[in-house]
C-alpha cells in the first residue's frame, strides 16, 4: 500500500455540503479561567436570552476537578438556568 501513487486514489465526486440550521439561542455562557499555578479562578456571567436575565458566576479550586465541580455547583444555583436544563433535557413533545 506504501507504494500507491496518489492518481490511483479513488476519486469522489465533488458534493455541496449545506450546514444544518442552527436551532435558536435560549443561554449564554462565557467563561474565564485564571490560574496561578497554586489555585484556579473561574468566573464569567450567564444570560437567559429569552427573559433577559443576567448573573454573573464564580468559582475557585485548587485542581481542574475541584474548579469544574464548584463551577457546575454555581451555575446550577442559577434559578432561570435550571429551566434551561430541563428544557433541553426533556423529551420533545410528540405531534398527533
Amino acid at each position: 500500500m506504501a507504494d500507491r501513487k496518489p492518481d490511483d486514489l479513488e476519486k469522489r465526486p465533488v458534493e455541496a455540503v449545506e450546514p444544518k440550521p442552527m436551532p435558536p439561542v435560549v443561554a449564554r455562557l462565557v467563561v474565564e479561567i485564571r490560574s496561578d499555578g497554586t489555585r484556579t479562578l473561574a468566573r464569567g456571567a450567564l444570560e437567559d436570552v429569552a427573559a433577559g436575565e443576567h448573573v454573573a458566576i464564580q468559582a475557585e479550586g485548587q485542581s481542574p476537578l475541584q474548579l469544574a465541580i464548584a463551577l457546575a455547583r454555581s451555575i446550577f444555583k442559577v434559578p432561570f438556568l435550571g429551566r434551561v436544563v430541563a428544557r433541553g433535557l426533556l423529551p420533545k413533545k410528540r405531534e398527533k
